[in-house]
């Protein structure tokens, strides 16, 4: 634990959309301090002039020049996620992983192993689940008030197209990237077990209507499944919608009522309709979020540092831990499975 009076010390790897996000982050928080970036691009190449932090090409390099840091945030692409986690926790450091924390349950597995053993955290980055709608939506399954849940439907229509899968990029590639579901859509996936739990008898079908040339995996999918708990659930994905984001949309049919959150990013409640019920107001949420801008999800990057820091000065507890890290790889995971089988 950090003592009282003393900032939490950051260091930062992969300095690219995310990771300048979460730089950023940490540079406005008066009890933490941000004091290496990492990145194998040269400095010059990235955005990264207005942070006071010495620059290193290589998790080596950081680690040999004794800089003492706390914790390590991991932004970089998705097939590394695990790779990092585990040399910078065999070094002492806690961690904090970007989704997906891997790219498969296995690896997800060894991170937590590595955890335990150096008995270090390992933060998983969901920051979805600080939206107002996600609190609300929250609470009112836990409390019971929708009563059973009968069918819960997540669709997720996107559009990324050569703006985003640029060539010589990491995105769209099996090895980095992994697949639509891990890098767009495990917000999403994370939300869903959050709420309802696990999932089983998953039938899922792929495909790849316009992306063949840009990416090496598929663009739309439809799922179906029955939760654990009762009731059951699909989810509909795409990646291939024209020209610009349509939605991100979770509609929930349950005893007592029925409720829908929608928006680019589940961040607006467009239906309530629940028995006895009256809808508060909700707190603001951010806007969408397009490709350069840091809105919609991204947004709320600065509840994920502050949780950090006040887990780590023992105020509170993790809201989002390994474990239910790797419950959504291992999730997203099954759902190919099922797709090749």
């Amino acid at each position: 634990m950090v003592l009282p009076d003393q900032k939490i010390k950051f260091a930062v790897i992969g300095c690219g959309h995310i990771g300048l996000r979460h730089a950023e982050m940490i540079a406005r928080h008066p009890e933490a301090e941000l004091v290496a970036l990492i990145d194998v691009k040269k400095k010059d190449e990235l955005k990264i002039g207005q942070f006071d932090a010495p620059f290193f090409s290589t998790p080596e390099e950081f680690l040999q020049s004794g800089i003492g840091a706390d914790i390590v945030n991991i932004a970089t692409p998705n097939g590394f996620h695990a790779e990092h986690a585990l040399k910078f926790l065999e070094s002492g450091k806690h961690v904090v992983v970007e989704k997906p924390m891997a790219l498969n349950k296995q690896d997800a597995e060894k991170v937590i192993y590595k955890a335990l053993n150096m008995h270090r955290h390992v933060f998983a980055v969901m920051q979805n689940r600080y939206s107002p709608p996600s609190a609300w939506i929250k609470e009112m399954v836990d409390s019971g008030r929708l009563g059973r849940i009968f069918m819960v439907q997540i669709n997720c229509y996107w559009n990324r197209d050569e703006r985003y899968y640029k060539k010589g990029g990491w995105h769209g590639t099996k090895l980095l990237d992994g697949g639509t579901l891990y890098t767009q859509f495990s917000h999403f996936v994370d939300i869903m077990y959050w709420l309802f739990g696990d999932i089983s008898d998953i039938q899922s079908r792929m495909a790849d209507f316009n992306h063949a040339e840009l990416t090496e995996f598929e663009d739309s999918g439809i799922i179906s499944f029955r939760f654990v708990n009762g009731g059951m659930g699909s989810i509909n994905f795409s990646t291939s919608v024209f020209n610009q984001n349509l939605e991100s949309s979770m509609t929930i049919i349950a005893e007592n009522g029925s409720i829908k959150i929608g928006g680019q990013y589940m961040n607006e409640v467009e239906v309530c309709n629940v028995k006895d019920y009256e809808m508060p107001v909700l707190a603001p949420t951010n806007p969408g979020n397009d490709y350069g801008a840091y809105k919609g999800s991204a947004q709320n990057h600065h509840y994920v540092i502050e949780n950090v820091v006040d887990v780590l000065k023992g105020r509170s507890h993790i809201t989002t831990n390994a474990l239910e890290g790797l419950k959504v790889v291992e999730i997203i995971e099954r759902i190919y499975q099922s797709d090749r089988s």
